[in-house]
Parts: structure tokens; C-alpha cells; sequence
């Protein structure tokens, strides 16, 4: 059965000097020629073009009109693109005379993309590395999705995939021909394979989830005892009024984040609730937040009044390599505080050095030319399946091949789903709903 062919804005929507529309299926050539009655032009050539309503012939734009013979286009079918003015009222007129055609609708949200995978263009990794791409903002970010579209993610699990079936095979054959004329123990050779394959995926895991905190952002929680200055540093920060400043101890009750681009990475810094023995239950919660963000964030950076030293509430809450900041420096005499930065929002005293010494932690954490494996919470997720079936499969050789032969399976299942080589059918939804329209 023939697919519909589908068509959509590839663009972004709104007013724009030039917008493309996007159409792919086995009606795209049919499309073409009707809003142009002309020849279509040879594939991969900009023609100018001008663009008429099939049914009543009234002219719509004039334009450049690009043809890709499947398979070798984005989507592995025949794909025209539209280059036509940007106007709201031309593209509207454009998509309309393409569904005026037969068997032709509006696509669905990431669906040319879905059909580059289906085609065999894309595996599911490079499909989600586009999907990175297209929603990068920063540059880290964009380096990182281009070298998962370019498929770096894809060979490190294909190269999993591959030892997987090279151990699956030997202990197969011990258990399928245990009568013919083969080497002995067999299932037993497939045990350093598995072994060093595990550790391999132990150590891709064991990065500190370095690819998720490109994509989604490196977090920051400031904290110190009530009135130490957190808000008025938080602000100093994201150069605007993000949270609430005032004399009375207390003030900040909840989690305040802004989002900041440092190192050419995404950076949230969250302003916490002063650590204290609460008053209230509402400042009871307040500082449980506060504790709990600062569990999770990647860096610390604990704020307490010079002169003052660090409460026992703040030092506990303290991980290696945080940041300790003394601040309202402009009020005391320079501190000779070590590794103490000394700060004065008021004067900007150590505001520089701060900001350097924050972008110098993202750096270290993220900036790395080797592209990260594990970029989301799917990837980890099968990852760590893969790694637990493969930490039962190599004792249980030891029991006889059959255990081990499933849990191989099991793991190479795992690995075959990261880019879709087995059993997808229930990711596709998932991933490709995510694509904006074009996409």
C-alpha cells in the first residue's frame, strides 16, 4: 500500500523573509507539477519557479522549488522543497494548494524524520541527535548533538552490538551442536569478551551523567545561613531582578532558578532558603528544599557574611570542590580568606573572579572533544539493563551456557534498541513526538 504523502512548514513559523515548505511521499512530484504546470527540474537543482493554486490558477508566489528523487533524500522517498516569501497568508496559501492534491495531509510532529528512520537514513540515535540539534542553544550543546547525528553514538553501541553476537555465537554453538566436531569449551571463550565489554559499558556509565548535563543543563544551588546575601549574588549573576532582595532573614522560602549560558553550556543557579533551624513549617520546607537542591546540583556555592564563619548546617551540606564565597565585602576590611572568594555585590568586589571560577567548574565538567555516550535518560536506562545481564551472564558460564546464553540475549536486546536494530515499535511514538512539525 502506497504511504500518504506528507507536507508541512520546515521553517520556523511566523513572519520571515523566506520560508520552506517541505513535502515527502510518492505524490510529491504530482504536487510539483500541479502548483507549477511545469516540468520538475532535475533533482538537487534550485529552480525558480512560480506557484499557482491547482484548482483556480490564481497566482500564489514566485519562488525556488528543489526536487530529491528518493531514496537519496532526508527521508529516503521523493521530497520537493518550497522556497517561497515568508509571509503568514503565503505560506497558508502554499500548504493549501498541496492538499488540494490526492492523498496528500499535513504531517505529524516529527514524522519526516520517523520516515528517515524507517527508510533505513537514520537509526534512532541519530534520529534523537537531530532532535538535540534542532533545539540546541548553546554551543556545547550543538556540538555535542552533531557528533550524535554524525552517528559517534551509533558505532560505540553497534561495536557493543557486534561483541555481543560475537559471544552469543560461541556459546550457541556449544549449546546447538554439542555433538559435532568443534573446539572445546566454547562457552567458556565468550567469558573474557563479556567481561571486558561490561567493563566498558561500567565506565561509559560512570561519567557523571556528563551527556545528560550538556543537553539539559549544568545545575548550581547556592546556600548559606538566612540574609548571607544569596539573593543579591543570584541577581548579580543573571544580571537582572530574579529574586526578591531584603533585610529580613528569611525571605526566600522556595527554590528561585534562572537559566544562564557559562562556557557555551546551559547553567541553571537556583537561589536556596537560608539554612537554619526553621521557625515555621513553612520555613521547615523551605530548608529541605534547599537541602535537597543542593544534593542534587552539581556544584555548590556556599554564601556566608564576612566575618562570619560557615554554620554547621552549610559545612554538611558541602561537597568537594565547591565554591565558598564571603560576601558584603565592601563593609569589612579584606578577610585574607584563602580560597575564600570575597564578594560585594554593592561594588562588584570578586564578582569577576566569581564568574570565572564558575565558568572554569563547567568547563571541567563538560567540555571534553570526546562525545559523550549516554546523552539521555533512555540511553542510560538500556545501558544499565545491558550491564546487569551481562554481570549474571559471565558467572553463570561457569554453570552451563543456557543461563548465559539468555542473559546475553537480554543484553544484546538492550544495546539492539539504543538505535533500533530490534523490537522498537513502542519507542517510536515516544521519541518522535517531540519533532516540531517540519521535522
Amino acid at each position: 500500500m502506497k504511504r500518504d504523502t506528507i507536507v508541512a512548514l520546515a521553517t520556523g513559523a511566523g513572519r520571515a523573509g523566506v520560508a520552506i515548505v517541505r513535502i515527502s511521499g510518492p505524490h510529491a512530484r504530482d504536487v510539483l507539477s500541479a502548483i507549477t504546470a511545469r516540468e520538475i527540474p532535475s533533482p538537487r537543482i534550485a529552480a525558480r519557479r512560480a506557484f499557482f493554486a491547482p484548482n483556480t490558477r490564481v497566482s500564489i508566489d514566485d519562488g525556488l522549488a528543489v526536487f530529491f528523487e528518493g531514496p537519496a533524500s532526508f527521508t529516503g522517498e521523493d521530497v520537493v522543497e518550497l522556497h517561497v516569501h515568508g509571509g503568514v497568508a503565503v505560506i497558508a496559501a502554499i500548504i493549501d494548494a498541496c492538499l488540494v492534491q490526492t492523498g496528500v495531509r499535513i504531517a505529524e510532529p516529527g514524522e519526516f524524520t520517523r520516515r528517515a528512520f524507517e527508510n533505513g537514513k537514520l537509526d534512532l540515535a541519530e534520529a534523537e541527535g537531530l532532535a538535540d540539534l534542532v533545539d540546541a542553544e548553546t554551543e556545547g550543546q550543538r556540538r555535542q548533538a552533531l557528533r550524535q547525528v554524525r552517528g559517534v553514538l551509533s558505532a560505540v553501541y553497534e561495536g557493543w552490538r557486534t561483541r555481543l553476537i560475537e559471544a552469543a555465537a560461541l556459546i550457541e554453538a556449544e549449546i546447538d551442536f554439542p555433538d559435532e566436531d568443534l573446539p572445546g569449551a566454547l562457552a567458556q571463550r565468550a567469558g573474557p569478551i563479556l567481561g571486558a565489554l561490561a567493563a566498558d559499558m561500567g565506565r561509559r556509565l560512570d561519567d557523571g551523567h556528563r551527556g545528560e548535563r550538556v543537553r539539559d543543563g549544568f545545575r548550581i544551588a547556592i546556600i548559606g545561613p538566612p540574609n548571607a546575601g544569596k539573593s543579591s549574588l543570584l541577581n548579580a549573576l543573571a544580571q537582572r531582578e530574579a529574586a526578591i532582595v531584603s533585610d529580613i532573614p528569611g525571605t526566600t522560602r522556595d527554590v528561585v532558578e534562572v537559566r544562564l549560558v557559562l562556557a557555551g553550556y546551559p547553567v541553571w543557579i537556583a537561589d536556596t532558603a537560608g539554612l537554619r533551624e526553621a521557625a515555621d513549617a513553612i520555613e521547615a520546607e523551605g530548608v529541605r528544599r534547599a537541602l535537597a537542591r543542593a544534593e542534587e546540583a552539581d556544584l555548590r556555592i556556599a554564601v556566608v557574611e564576612t566575618g562570619a564563619g560557615i554554620p554547621a548546617e552549610v559545612q554538611a551540606a558541602l561537597q568537594p570542590d565547591d565554591i565558598l564565597v564571603r560576601s558584603k565585602a565592601d563593609k569589612y576590611p579584606a578577610h585574607g580568606s584563602g580560597e575564600m572568594l570575597e564578594v560585594s555585590v554593592k561594588t562588584g568586589i570578586g564578582l569577576h573572579l566569581l564568574e570565572s571560577r564558575i565558568n572554569a567548574h563547567v568547563a571541567e565538567a563538560l567540555d571534553r572533544e570526546e562525545a559523550p555516550v549516554l546523552t539521555r535518560a533512555r540511553h542510560r536506562r538500556l545501558v544499565e539493563e545491558a550491564l546487569a545481564a551481562l554481570r549474571r551472564a559471565v558467572p553463570a558460564l561457569d554453570a552451563g551456557p543456557e543461563l548465559a546464553a539468555e542473559d546475553v540475549r537480554a543484553a544484546a536486546h538492550a544495546i539492539g534498541r539504543l538505535t533500533g536494530r530490534i523490537d522498537v515499535e513502542d519507542l517510536l511514538g515516544e521519541i518522535f513526538s517531540s519533532f516540531c512539525i517540519g521535522k
